[in-house]
């Protein structure tokens, strides 16, 4: 017979982090815990081209270098057009699900974001924003556990959770986090004589692949809870319909662990296929494709969870950026700076946040890339800081800031 043995409480070392930390930290962070706050995390992989995620179709050196992927300025009454933010820049027309979200000021732009480090190797770039420390490969964990490592210790395997195959270089650590490729997986299956196959048992003689794949230590207390609340079951809300792809299908479920209250307080998920060397697209292509399947999914997660979005804020990122200019193959190869999303409660949306550096030649890095003005880590340790209560000094190691706080966060 299984017992609960596998069953690890984590987080006593996590309350020793708090020791030195300023007063104000510590009551943000009990009142985070008490109102269940979640921060969600969404890799863009591949490095998506954030000059036309986010067009900045007011600034004069960005159309001449890309004569068949640049957009169409905004012009009003045209949905086939970029829809206009603020007058300098504009959201790609397959975004728009995301514009009444910028309206109603929940979500909010950070461009010209990046990493300090000028790698333009997909791994190592990955790595070190995963990690937290650019420039560093000997970091044994991610950013995403430290920050659940410095709270309060809860008793329940879901903590922090990747909707995945594998356990993200971000939720590596001492966390106790997991990974899971469907909640629909753990879902009570008929046996071949037709009964119902009750007890957690023959769950797992289903075999390792419909189990959680993380440090191991919390598998079967999570299969335990995951069907005793019936996660899997609960529907979208509020007439939200999440697209048929991956990152839709992940947001749709990190949405039912919300809903079913099983403390969850940090979500990873990822999205594929931003590496857009050849036949990237202006309105339409296969750049404009990923967009609408990220827009409708961002939209369709903040409609599904309505009033509990006030808890909850989306973080998105990606490695690097691509060149301003396009190739020969109508395409965009690595850059430097990208643009970055944060959408939920407390979020002072409606703007974009950061410095400009602008496209003029001269203004350039290495003469071809966007120039990051905003360091990552300062966008992330404010967002885990402000929502979620963390302390700051061991979130990412070595980071002393050069730049105020954006203010993102109310």
């Amino acid at each position: 017979m299984i017992t609960r043995r596998t069953f690890v409480k984590a987080g006593g070392c996590a309350l020793v982090a708090f020791a030195g930390a300023p007063r104000f930290l510590l009551r943000t962070a009990h009142a985070a815990q008490a109102s269940g706050k979640v921060l969600v995390a969404v890799f863009q992989r591949g490095a998506v081209d954030g000059l036309s995620m986010v067009m900045p179709h007011g600034d004069p050196g960005y159309a001449g270098v890309r004569p068949s992927i640049a957009l169409q300025p905004p012009r009003r009454g045209e949905s086939e057009r970029a829809a206009d933010l603020d007058g300098f820049f504009a959201f790609h027309p397959a975004l728009a699900p995301l514009v009444p979200l910028w309206s109603n000021r929940t979500l909010a732009v950070v461009h010209a974001c990046g990493s300090p480090d000028t790698t333009r190797s997909h791994f190592d770039a990955q790595d070190y924003m995963e990690t937290g420390t650019p420039g560093v490969k000997a970091t044994t964990d991610g950013w995403l556990a430290r920050a659940v490592g410095t709270r309060p210790a809860k008793s329940t395997p879901f903590r922090a959770v990747a909707i995945g195959p594998a356990l993200p270089r971000t939720l590596q650590g001492d966390a106790g986090a997991i990974s899971m490729q469907s909640l629909e997986r753990f879902d009570v299956r008929a046996g071949s004589d037709g009964a119902a196959r009750t007890g957690f048992e023959s769950l797992y003689e289903q075999g390792v692949r419909d189990l959680l794949h993380g440090t191991g230590r919390e598998t079967f207390e999570a299969v335990k809870l995951l069907r005793k609340v019936e996660a899997s079951r609960i529907p979208p809300a509020n007439g939200a319909e999440y697209p048929r792809a991956p990152l839709g299908e992940a947001l749709r479920q990190i949405a039912q662990l919300i809903k079913a209250n099983v403390g969850l307080e940090v979500a990873f998920a990822d999205m594929l296929g931003w590496d857009t060397h050849v036949g990237q697209g202006a309105e339409r292509g296969q750049l404009a494709l990923r967009f609408r399947d990220f827009g409708a999914a961002l939209a369709a997660f903040d409609q599904d969870l309505g009033d509990k979005m006030s808890d909850v804020v989306v973080l998105t990122m990606s490695e690097f950026g691509r060149t301003v200019a396009e190739n020969g193959n109508r395409g965009t190869d690595h850059g430097h700076a990208t643009a970055m999303l944060a959408l939920g409660g407390g979020v002072r949306g409606g703007r974009v946040y950061g410095q400009w550096p602008g496209l003029g030649r001269h203004q350039l890095f290495d003469g071809r890339d966007l120039a990051v003005t905003t360091d990552f880590r300062t966008l992330f340790s404010e967002v885990a800081i402000r929502h979620l209560g963390v302390s700051a000094a061991p979130l990412f190691p070595g980071f002393r800031p050069t730049q105020p706080p954006l203010g993102i966060l109310a």
